[in-house]
């Protein structure tokens, strides 16, 4: 695709540099919807599909949407197993920078089992003992360099599958260099995230309604999902009152928050082939959007179409993403585009 139309002078920022993980994995489709239970036996079986993890997705799609103009830098370790020497090649191909992704000797590359129900829903176990395990603060430090040269024009990216600890760093120096700073945390890690007063650094908070009742402490599993997640944007405004938020929930649609305003997205109607990976092709719209100069509420709506388009891939990266695609796909779902959202796709 062409990209020549996005040029650095059109974007508010130019390029991400980005922690979290990087890995791949095996899908597992289980028989029944049913939720699986703590001690049930369910039989299934492994589909020919792609797993990769969240900093790798969240990178890949950015750099499909904003091209050429837009530099992507992944900070990460992969295993010298024959999983990482592929994956770092697809990273290297998709046009992400790849100094500061090291193969890392006598470890092995971050793993994920995906399962899934006949519906597309679905939910993943990842390794804790890889490559990825290994970096932390001081392996983050290493690409100090890339937050100079981007100084007050780029955006620092602190995803899951890494420890806290280097995604902190990563935020810190995101704004000690005056970055926009986006961040995600696990449902497991919420808690100390906010704890740790990780949310003074972050400018956008991405989270799933799970991820986003746990930061609230809303444990009523009856409550309606519409006052869970304005209650989860009350609780967490406070932690930052700057802070712009966005929570995903499935098929139910996804919120965005910003300065007290609330923005709400119906799921576009696509036949979903796998919904693995939607959340992360979510926020690479979003961020994709912000970087292109896009209002909040403009960029969700670019954020739930790439979501959208995402899960018509039975893998949890859709290697056909480009902005024409995107474009093609809107109008046969009749997803109605705002101006903004169609200048960046046209």
């Amino acid at each position: 695709m062409d990209h020549s139309f996005i040029h650095g002078t059109d974007l508010i920022y130019t390029g991400m540099v980005g922690v979290g993980g990087i890995g791949s994995g095996s899908i597992f489709l289980l028989n029944g919807n049913h939720t699986l239970g703590r001690e049930e036996s369910r039989s299934g079986r492994f589909i020919d599909r792609r797993d990769y993890c969240k900093l790798h997705i969240v990178s890949h799609y950015v750099k499909a949407l904003l091209g050429e103009a837009f530099t992507v830098i992944p900070v990460g370790r992969v295993g010298d197993d024959e999983a990482g020497r592929v994956l770092y090649e697809e990273l290297r191909e998709a046009g992400l920078v790849m100094d500061y992704v090291e193969r890392a000797r006598g470890q092995k590359t971050l793993y994920s089992f995906c399962f899934i129900y006949p519906d597309g829903s679905g939910g993943n176990l990842t390794t804790d003992d890889s490559a990825c395990a290994h970096v932390d603060s001081g392996y983050v430090n290493r690409a100090e360099p890339v937050f100079f040269a981007f100084k007050e024009k780029g955006v620092a990216l602190a995803v899951p599958e890494v420890g806290l600890d280097a995604r902190k760093r990563l935020l810190e120096l995101g704004s000690a260099h005056s970055f926009f700073r986006v961040a995600s945390f696990s449902s497991a890690e919420i808690e100390d995230a906010c704890s740790d007063s990780l949310l003074s650094m972050v400018d956008l908070l991405a989270l799933n309604i799970d991820e986003a009742s746990c930061a609230a402490g809303i444990e009523n599993p009856s409550a309606r999902i519409e006052d869970v997640v304005f209650d989860s944007f009350r609780i967490l405004s406070r932690m930052n009152h700057s802070m712009m938020i966005t929570i995903t929930a499935g098929a139910k649609g996804s919120w965005a928050w910003e300065a007290g305003l609330i923005d709400y997205k119906p799921s576009v109607s696509v036949a979903a082939v796998s919904t693995a990976g939607a959340g992360d092709a979510f926020l690479a719209g979003v961020i994709a959007g912000v970087c292109a100069g896009l209002p909040l509420f403009s960029a969700h709506e670019l954020g739930a179409l790439t979501g959208a388009f995402s899960v018509t891939s039975p893998h949890t990266i859709h290697k056909g993403l480009n902005r024409q695609n995107l474009s093609e796909f809107s109008k046969n779902v009749s997803f109605r585009l705002s101006d903004g959202v169609k200048r960046l796709l046209r």
